[in-house]
């Protein structure tokens, strides 16, 4: 996600971003690939975070956990009381996290004095990245709030959805949204899984469901659980998945609002992964790392099915 959306907004620099864009990430060769791409008139590698906040007016973060996004925001705010200037600053966090993190966020770089933090986690998948399509939900002051979206429609996506000055509902909203998707995903995975038990070929129950539910990500994620097309590298990892589920969970606690489906979600979500590790271990498995697709696994092995190859699931014949 966070190579595609740094290499969109280097192709169209505007008043707010100039060329070159500075880039920093944990796996360097990601950044070397980035300027490999677009060549160093358009792109440059920061040595550590610190420098992409010291050299920036404009910092984007995309990183993959609650805990590493703090961590890089220690570092950020080192950096900042470090240096003697007072340009201001805006910091945009594009990461999928626990609301209660946008606050601590926030702490952070406001005790400089001269920075502003502007939440704004996206909806979309790697593809949507890749062609500038993703939903961006922002959340902190208006005038921030304003520049950013200049900056990020169209390069980066197509829509903004703004939720006000209250820097925890921009996550929130993420999770929310992102608990619609896992929970369709569970229904879908069921909903194959009873098919298949019964003794009809997914294809066929898929066939029905595109004709009366054709929502892409309906139809995307079907054809992946359909074909057992469970490859994280070319999608959302399973553990990025788990991840946001562990959030969801935690939301609906926090709020007393049960979310039954999530709940069967995560517990398949783990089931693949166990399933996943027990091939990896013993040199059979298919992929590298899953996408979180394969949560259907869990169904299919709740059903006596197999969890990844479905081609077996057709010697699987319901008795009378």
């Amino acid at each position: 996600m966070g190579y595609f959306m740094a290499r969109n907004l280097a192709r169209h620099p505007t008043a707010h971003i100039s060329s070159p864009v500075l880039v920093w990430n944990r796996t360097k060769a990601k950044s070397e690939q980035l300027v490999k791409e677009l060549g160093e008139s358009k792109v440059q590698i920061a040595a550590d975070p610190e420098e992409v906040a010291r050299e920036c007016d404009i910092v984007f973060t995309n990183l993959a956990s609650d805990e590493v996004v703090k961590d890089v925001f220690l570092k950020f705010e080192k950096a900042l009381k470090s240096v003697m200037s007072f340009k201001p600053k805006i910091f945009v966090e594009t990461s999928t996290v626990f609301p209660a993190l946008a606050g601590e966020l926030d702490n952070l770089i406001s005790s400089t004095g001269h920075a502003r933090l502007v939440m704004a986690p996206v909806f979309g998948p790697p593809p949507a990245a890749d062609t500038a399509q993703l939903i961006i939900v922002m959340a902190g002051d208006y005038r921030s709030k304003k520049e950013i979206a200049h900056i990020l429609v169209p390069a980066v996506g197509r829509k903004i959805i703004d939720l006000g000055g209250n820097l925890e509902k921009a996550p929130t909203f993420k999770l929310i949204g992102n608990s619609f998707i896992l929970g369709t995903l569970e229904i879908l995975a069921e909903t194959l899984t009873l098919g298949e038990k019964s003794g009809i070929p997914a294809n066929q129950v898929y066939g029905l469901i595109k004709d009366i539910m054709p929502a892409p990500p309906v139809i995307n994620y079907g054809e992946k659980m359909v074909n057992d097309l469970f490859d994280g590298s070319n999608g959302f990892a399973i553990d990025g998945g788990i991840k946001d589920s562990m959030h969801i969970r935690r939301l609906t606690t926090d709020l007393d609002s049960p979310m039954p489906a999530l709940d069967s979600a995560h517990q398949h979500l783990l089931t693949a992964r166990a399933l996943h590790a027990a091939k990896k271990a013993r040199g059979h498995s298919v992929f590298e790392t899953l996408d979180w697709s394969s949560l259907v696994a869990g169904a299919r092995v709740a059903a006596g099915l197999d969890g990844f190859d479905s081609g077996k699931h057709s010697k699987v014949v319901p008795e009378d």
